[in-house]
Order: C-alpha cells, then structure tokens, then sequence
C-alpha cells in the first residue's frame, strides 16, 4: 500500500497548523485559556493556556501521520492490506479532517469569530458515516476493521459482519450530526451521541459470534449426513 502522498500531505497540513497556532496565540491577551475538549452534547469542558491548546491539534496530527506511517510496513497480513486500503486512507483523511475541525474551533475566539460548540461532534458524525461507506470493502487483518477472534479466522465472517458494521456506522454518524445540527437540549444530545456509539459498536460484536456459532453449529450438523452417505 503506497502512502507518500497521504504523508507528504498530512507533514504539510501538520506545518500549517503549527504556524497557525502560533499566530492566533500571538493574538490573543497573555494567560488566555481557550477550550481543548467538548463533552458529547458540544460543551466545553477542557480548557488549556492558548498556544498549548492550538498547537495540541497540530501535534496530534503529526503523531498520527507517523503511526499511519508505519501501519502498513507492520501488517502481518500484507497480501490482504491494499483490500483494506480504502478503509485505512478514509480513516487517516477522517482524522486529520476532525483535527483541524478542532483546531479551528480552539481558533476563532482569537479572529474574533463564534464557531458552533457542536462543530467538533458534526465532525465526528461526518467521519463515521465516510468510514461507514468504505468498511465493507476491507479485508482480514490486524490494524484495521472490525477485529474480533471470529472475523480474523474467517473471511465469510469478516464481510458479513462488516457489511452490517458498515451501515449501522453510517446511520450512527449521520444522527451524531443531526443531533450537532440540530436545536436539541442537552440531556438529549448526549444520549443520542452514546447510543449512536453503542449502536454501531455493540451489535456488530454480537453478529460476529453468532455468524461463527451458525456456521459451527451447520458444519457439526452436516457431518452425520455426510457419514451416511459413506
């Protein structure tokens, strides 16, 4: 799997964050806390001093680039990693979108612009539903998809269960943006954001095995036939 130009992209993203972090840092008064971290109703609840809490996106970012880096050079599995390659591009394009999202809302107090407190949270509805999309199309292995004992040894298993993954992700991302977009109380907002994560998280887990304890149970059946018929 080729990633020059998604690392060549993601240093020059993680430059220019860093010298934005910079600049609005040097426009805001001195011990200026801008926020860090959103709760999942939208809400601020993290705060750091300015040029810490700009310059952590941009951080991130590179530290990301490098892990993604390496993925590919540390998948056992090489010959099934350019089938999950969609869904490994996706992700790192996901990410770097939901950081800079973030960067730009610890930003805009400093350019003196109201950026909406749910902005991060309809970022990360937008990147469930891309992954969503692309899920289907990966293939077994260690770093990326649904990684359960049962999909790992099976591809049959692996395809199903994300296939099923794929759409409950895309639906679960689409209502973590509704609810960002939405005028909706706050109570409410979370609880559709962590049932939207339960969601696309829990079932998909429980389909695996059950995929897995079907095909068992149908193989142990069809052994008897088979004696017979010798």
């Amino acid at each position: 799997m080729k990633v020059k130009g998604l690392l060549i992209g993601s240093l020059a993203l993680a430059a220019l964050m860093t010298a934005l972090a910079f600049y609005a840092a040097a426009r805001v008064p001195a011990g200026t806390e801008l926020p860090v971290h959103w709760n999942a109703a939208g809400e601020v609840d993290g705060t750091m001093p300015a040029l810490k809490a700009l310059l952590f996106p941009a951080v991130f970012v590179a530290g990301l680039t490098v892990l993604f880096a390496l993925i590919p050079r540390l998948e056992p599995l090489q010959e099934r990693l350019e089938g999950s390659a969609a869904v490994l591009r996706t992700t790192w394009l996901g990410i770097l979108f939901i950081m800079a999202m973030i960067q730009l809302a610890i930003a805009a107090p400093a350019f003196g612009l109201e950026v909406s407190v749910t902005l991060p949270v309809l970022a990360v509805g937008l990147f469930f539903v891309a992954i969503g999309n692309v899920l289907p199309k990966s293939r077994p292995g260690f770093f990326v998809g649904i990684r359960t004992p049962w999909t790992i040894t099976d591809t049959d298993n692996w395809i199903a269960t994300h296939r099923l993954g794929g759409k409950l992700m895309m639906i679960a991302g689409l209502t973590m943006a509704a609810t960002a977009l939405l005028p909706l109380g706050r109570q409410l907002r979370m609880a559709l954001f962590f049932a939207s994560i339960a969601a696309m998280v829990i079932p998909p887990l429980i389909y695996s095995w059950w995929f897995w304890h079907r095909k068992k149970r149908d193989g142990a059946m069809s052994e008897p036939s088979a004696t017979r018929r010798d």
